[in-house]
């Protein structure tokens, strides 16, 4: 994973975290790219499906589109991938 690739899992792990998207509580999908430059959005797109199938992001098909949460079982991994890349600590 280059560089940029891991400040993009970081970010987007730190904006659900921050806004407590956790376990129960969900988010549309298409939320994770909000905050990121329109160029990024392929990139965004395959780290959100990498982070998904690493079972950081778990998912919940839902009839108005697909939801998005963090894995509360994975959280102490969660936020020490985003204290080591964006250092910010929770």
């Amino acid at each position: 994973m280059t560089h940029d690739e891991d400040k993009i899992k970081a970010t987007i792990l730190y904006n659900l975290r921050r806004k407590k998207i956790i376990g129960g509580v969900h988010t549309h999908y298409d939320t994770l790219k909000r905050g990121f430059p329109s160029p990024l959005g392929k990139d965004i797109e395959k780290v959100a499906k990498k982070l998904i199938k690493e079972g950081f992001i778990i998912t919940k098909p839902t009839s108005y589109g697909l939801q998005v949460s963090l894995n509360k079982e994975r959280l102490a991994d969660i936020e020490e991938i985003i204290t080591r890349t964006i250092k910010i600590k929770f």
